[in-house]
């Protein structure tokens, strides 16, 4: 089992309700969130940071809020105290960020929101259980602004609606927040899907765990304190020196860029475009979580495992969200074709879509479209998916035995035994 802070805290956070993929995804943004613009992935003449924006998305009752809460105070323990209300305006959240905090401003924001400080703090991490409070519903031009801070470098400068200026020094923000599906729908309008937010932003789905816990038992001074100094030690690393990575991990990186990674979801079109540099926060989080500054083939394999699960899970975290005609029966056809443990006819996969079909012959037409466009392939035994070829094809950067078996769920997939690259 790998050694690190992230599995240190899944661990420490073992004997609780919420899911385990819950857990590990509160506390990869949360790192994420620490480290801010302390550590960055060079890539050309830019500079990839840390801070991701990640939505916990499941039905009420699993345990959304207390996986979020218990990441965040976390982060209390070591003095981290650059969170962000949990209600707020688009104009408000400029000048908190800008710690604008002149007479006029005083009107508008809280004071002690950032904790104490010099007027200058440019990072914030959002950090909302429940994220429709923070941002309300419909709100485009407040989502436009978080889409446009993603990965923005430099200063952002905007006119507010008083007609005050504020600049804004290299704003770094992180986004941790939980949801429903319909939840989801009211926050984002359909029309979203195609603006830069959504491509940003990582949908975390999951069932609820099944643990009930009566009585939680209290965690121990000493165990949350070792975690704490892990935190700890790890921002003073992240503080030493740059990130550098290994000719193995870059050959890992290069196959992976150049593969085929698409989502079957139109939905997720924009997504696709941003998946590299999901692929790279990520990594720098694992790489450092080792308390490393080098990037190993193992921190890019876990962290491409990671997210190719989650990309899995996605189409489910959105429900019937900006839906066309016809794709949630392309979505149950490929994930009935992507659990099954061999081939499937259209008599098994009528089966598997029956109740959304009033007739057998509108199947073939979803057949027939699934198949012109690549995301599956017929065999003389029946069809499969595509996708399933290519995780064969690209074992070496995909382990799921880094992953717990109810992260993986009821259709657990097998260890795969990576094949090493040669480095030439």
């Amino acid at each position: 089992m790998r050694e690190d802070f992230i599995t240190s805290y899944l661990q420490y956070r073992s004997d609780t309700e919420p899911p385990v993929f819950f857990h590990r995804w509160a506390i990869l943004s949360a790192l994420g969130a620490y480290l801010a613009r302390d550590v960055s992935f060079e890539l050309g003449n830019s500079q990839i940071y840390p801070n991701m924006y990640c939505m916990l998305i499941g039905v009420p009752g699993t345990r959304k809020s207390t996986s979020i809460k218990m990441a965040k105070e976390l982060l209390e323990r070591t003095g981290f105290n650059k969170f962000s209300a949990e209600k707020t305006s688009k104009e408000k959240f400029i000048l908190d960020l800008a710690g604008d905090l002149d007479s006029d401003a005083k009107e508008l924001i809280d004071d002690n929101l950032w904790g104490e400080g010099n007027g200058s703090i440019s990072e914030c991490y959002i950090a909302c259980d429940e994220f429709n409070n923070f941002i309300g519903n419909g709100n485009i031009e407040f989502i436009s602004l978080l889409g446009e801070l993603w990965d923005r470098n430099g200063n952002y400068s905007n006119r507010i609606k008083n007609g005050k200026s504020v600049s804004i020094s290299n704003p770094t923000i992180s986004i941790l927040g939980g949801n429903t599906s319909t939840g989801f729908s009211l926050a984002f309008p359909s029309q979203t899907i195609g603006q830069g937010f959504f491509s940003r932003l990582i949908l975390i789905y999951s069932e609820p765990s099944g643990r009930k816990i009566t009585f939680p038992k209290r965690v121990s001074n000493h165990d949350t304190q070792c975690m704490v100094n892990q935190l700890l030690a790890i921002k003073s690393l992240s503080s030493t020196g740059s990130v550098t990575r290994t000719h193995s991990a870059e050959l890992l990186l290069d196959k992976i860029y150049k593969s085929d990674n698409r989502i079957d979801d139109v939905r997720f079109e924009h997504y696709t475009n941003r998946r590299f540099t999901h692929l790279l926060k990520l990594t720098l989080i694992h790489c450092l979580a080792r308390m490393s500054l080098e990037i190993s083939e193992e921190d890019v394999v876990i962290a491409n495992t990671v997210l190719s699960h989650t990309e899995k899970l996605m189409p489910k975290a959105l429900g019937e969200f900006g839906e066309s005609r016809n794709s949630n029966v392309n979505h149950k056809v490929l994930s009935a074709l992507e659990n099954a443990k061999s081939t499937m006819t259209l008599p098994d996969l009528w089966k598997a879509v029956s109740s959304d079909m009033e007739k057998p012959s509108e199947l073939g037409n979803v057949i027939g479209g699934l198949l012109m466009a690549g995301k599956i392939l017929k065999t003389e035994s029946g069809f499969l998916i595509r996708r399933s070829m290519m995780e064969a094809e690209y074992s070496d950067v995909i382990d799921y035995g880094f992953l717990s078996s109810e992260e993986q769920g009821p259709m657990a997939q097998p260890v795969v035994t990576r094949v090493k690259l040669e480095v030439v």
